[in-house]
C-alpha cells in the first residue's frame, strides 16, 4: 500500500517540463517569493502583539492593526497565487499539484475573513476576536508548512531531473 502511494507520487511530477518552464518564466513566481516572507514577518510581529494583548490587556490597537495588515497581505498573496497558478497550471485554483494546499488555504482565508467580519460588526468581544485571529494564524502555519514541503519536493524533483539528464548524456556519450 505504501509503495503504491509512492509510485503514484512518482508517476505525477509536481511540475511537468512545460509547467516548470512557465513557472520559471512568469514574474508571478518572483511576486510570490517576495510576498511569502513579508507575510511571514508580519505574522511573527502580529503573533507577538496579539499574545501581548491577551496576556496584559495592553496594545489592543497595535494587535488589531497587525492582524488587519496580515489579513490584507494574505488576500494579496492568495490573489497573486491564483494568477500564478493560472499561468503555470492553466487554472486559478485546485491544480492537482497544489490541490490540498489550496483547500487548506480556503480555511485560512475563511478564518481571517471571519476575524475581519467580527472586527467590523463587533459580533465578538475583543478577546474572542484575538483568539479567532490566532486560530487563523494556526491554520496559516499549517498551510505555510504545506507550501514549504512542496517547494522542497520541487527542488528535489529538479535535482533528480538534472541528475537523470546528466546520466542520460553520459550514457549517450554527450559531454555535460
Amino acid at each position: 500500500m505504501v509503495s503504491e502511494a509512492k509510485e503514484i507520487r512518482q508517476a505525477r511530477p509536481l511540475y511537468t517540463a512545460d509547467e516548470r518552464v512557465r513557472r520559471d518564466a512568469t514574474r508571478w513566481t518572483l511576486v510570490q517569493g517576495l510576498l511569502a516572507p513579508l507575510q511571514f514577518f508580519v505574522f511573527l510581529v502580529s503573533v507577538v502583539l496579539v499574545l501581548r494583548y491577551l496576556q496584559t490587556g495592553l496594545g489592543e490597537s497595535a494587535a488589531t492593526i497587525s492582524i488587519v495588515i496580515k489579513t490584507f497581505l494574505l488576500y494579496t498573496i492568495m490573489i497573486t497565487g491564483c494568477i500564478w497558478e493560472k499561468v503555470v497550471f492553466g487554472r486559478y485554483l485546485f491544480a492537482p499539484s497544489f490541490f490540498w494546499e489550496d483547500v487548506f488555504s480556503m480555511l485560512v482565508l475563511a478564518l481571517h475573513t471571519a476575524y475581519l467580519l467580527a472586527l467590523i460588526n463587533g459580533s465578538l468581544p475583543v478577546k474572542e476576536q484575538m483568539l479567532l485571529a490566532l486560530a487563523g494564524y494556526a491554520a496559516y502555519i499549517i498551510n505555510a508548512v504545506q507550501f514549504l514541503l512542496k517547494l522542497r519536493a520541487a527542488r528535489l524533483q529538479s535535482q533528480t531531473a538534472l541528475q537523470n539528464n546528466v546520466q542520460a548524456n553520459k550514457h549517450h556519450g554527450v559531454a555535460a
